[in-house]
């Protein structure tokens, strides 16, 4: 029986050896999406899934691209992915490739889009849709001039001359952002430019006008047979991209230097140190896992939250070790955003750094106005009256601070920074500095009293009974 069996079972096989060795090397294409608004959480998809795309071998990546445009820094990173990616990106614009959408569409080795679709409108505007200063325009200028100048000439032949062609007008790409550009035959000043896919083709910004990815794939990349990968983003993809944007990224910024301040302010450890703990944490985690925060950053970070620390603690005043540490903590938080590779910041863009130090600042901003504010809030008045025991608070105080302890003199029993314990009249008191910085046993006096503390002042006593 085996002698008839093995010729049947090598048939067989000769039979499929074409088909397993057409599936051998069916081309893989791997796609990604980008729907939605330019910003860290586009820019985390593309980056995974790039690199998801080399870890299969891909022959080729497919961006499918439908946005209004986003973040310039953030466009500015996916731009320069996809124009050094070692495996060629190509995009098929679904509807609309607009301002940071165009910058990263003029950046693919080939553009492809549907009947009806636009790309263009590259001005770089605020958060109203006005137009930003020229000093903004002038570098988004640069920037899409040279994306397409990278792509560079073709080398056309016309009898016994030779002409040189650039595949994508790096004077039309300026169009896009600038209205004063003029390009002859196509827009006058004043206009910025925007083309439909049949402009597109004409003026060399469409390779091809297709109805859907697989048509891009088949009849413009020529891969009759393939294997379709695509990006599908995780839970953590959208949390990072959310925690990694700038305005959040400012208010954890906010609740870290809020926290750290109100809890120097009060004694023992409670809220504000554990809100600034998790801020940190939130800050720093997805800056960490995306390879943006290394190690020295963070620890840079945490010697300068503990040399405040120590000048506040340990040293009397405030001097280079505070003025150090304020440095460092701005430091760490800074250069945590930068896209930098140990010490050496070559890779960082002016945007890059420019969006870090706005992040960092506007931070740092809004802390020091709510820690103003609040200081001035909490209490028997303001927005949080409604907290405060205040009607209780007042009832206590005239019973544990009576009225006749205002004016009398004591002496610190703790440091007072400001707030601390005080000695009047043989009794403990909680006690509030309202002259900074207070040792120890240092004389004290008794000049109001609220919410349950004595406010008191460094004094010069002529004799005291402790």
């Amino acid at each position: 029986m085996n002698r008839y069996f093995t010729p049947f079972i090598l048939g067989i096989s000769l039979m499929l050896l074409p088909a397993l060795l057409k599936a051998e090397n069916q081309a893989v294409i791997y796609k990604i999406d980008i729907k939605k608004e330019i910003d860290n959480t586009t820019w985390l998809y593309l980056n995974n899934g790039m690199a998801e795309a080399r870890l299969l071998d891909a022959d080729a990546i497919l961006v499918h691209m439908n946005t209004y445009g986003g973040q310039v820094d953030m466009a500015d990173s996916m731009r320069t992915a996809i124009l050094y990616s070692p495996i060629p990106v190509y995009v098929f614009i679904d509807n609309n490739a607009a301002s940071a959408g165009a910058l990263i569409s003029i950046a693919a080795k080939k553009i492809f889009m549907r009947k009806g679709a636009n790309i263009g409108a590259a001005t770089v505007v605020n958060q109203t849709g006005a137009a930003m200063p020229d000093k903004y325009q002038s570098y988004m200028r640069s920037m899409i001039r040279s994306t397409a100048e990278a792509h560079g000439k073709d080398t056309i032949i016309q009898g016994r001359d030779t002409l040189f062609k650039w595949v994508r007008d790096p004077l039309i790409a300026e169009a896009m952002v600038d209205d004063r550009v003029v390009v002859p035959n196509l827009i006058d000043s004043g206009k910025v430019l925007t083309f439909t896919s049949e402009e597109a083709m004409r003026w060399g910004y469409c390779d091809g006008i297709a109805e859907s990815t697989d048509d891009v794939i088949t009849q413009y990349l020529g891969y009759s047979d393939y294997k379709l990968k695509s990006y599908t983003p995780s839970w953590l993809d959208n949390v990072k991209g959310f925690l990694m944007g700038p305005v959040i990224q400012s208010l954890l910024i906010l609740v870290i230097i809020g926290g750290i301040y109100f809890e120097l302010q009060t004694p023992g450890i409670g809220f504000p140190s554990a809100a600034a703990i998790i801020a940190a944490i939130l800050y720093f985690a997805p800056l960490y896992l995306d390879g943006l925060a290394e190690n020295w950053e963070i620890l840079v970070f945490i010697i300068g939250v503990l040399l405040v620390a120590a000048e506040i603690f340990i040293i009397p005043g405030f001097g280079v070790a505070g003025i150090s540490g304020i440095i460092l903590v701005i430091g760490g938080l800074t250069m945590s955003l930068l896209n930098n590779s140990g010490f050496h910041f070559e890779e960082v863009t002016v945007p890059e750094f420019g969006q870090a130090t706005l992040t960092v600042l506007m931070g740092l901003g809004l802390s020091f106005a709510l820690m103003l504010w609040l200081s001035s809030k909490i209490g028997s008045k303001g927005l949080f009256r409604n907290v405060a025991l205040t009607t209780d608070l007042e009832e206590a105080v005239s019973v544990s601070v009576p009225h006749e302890l205002i004016g009398k003199e004591g002496k610190a029993a703790t440091v007072l920074r400001p707030s601390g314990k005080v000695w009047i009249d043989g009794e403990m008191h909680d006690g509030v500095s309202e002259s900074g910085f207070i040792e120890k046993g240092t004389p004290v006096k008794v000049i109001r009293f609220e919410n349950a503390q004595v406010y008191v002042q460094a004094c010069v006593s002529k004799s005291h009974l402790y």
